[in-house]
């Protein structure tokens, strides 16, 4: 939990997001703090190997952004995509 100190112990959660064409489930029963919230951001190490490949922007939702992580130091691959980049293509009618 980014800003804020977590006084609860764990607890079990599902994780789900946008992340693979087949389902939205990252992880059941994973062990998190038990004061998070939807909206809080959860790092993971991976998704799925087709994950940023194979990502659609079906309902208008952005993709994420890719980091690259080494040696304690994070990096930007790509940047995540907004609304503006979403929009850019269409014409108009």
């Amino acid at each position: 939990m980014i800003g804020r100190a977590a006084h609860e112990g764990a607890r079990d959660f599902t994780v789900v997001g946008h992340h693979c064409e087949s389902g939205d489930t990252l992880a059941d029963a994973a062990a998190l703090p038990a004061g998070i919230h939807p909206g809080d951001v959860l790092a993971v190490a991976a998704t799925g190997a087709y994950n940023h490949s194979m990502a659609s922007t079906y309902n208008m939702t952005g993709r994420p952004p890719v980091v690259a992580v080494s040696r304690g130091k994070a990096r930007l691959v790509v940047r995540r995509e907004g609304l503006d980049d979403l929009l850019r293509r269409d014409v108009g009618l």
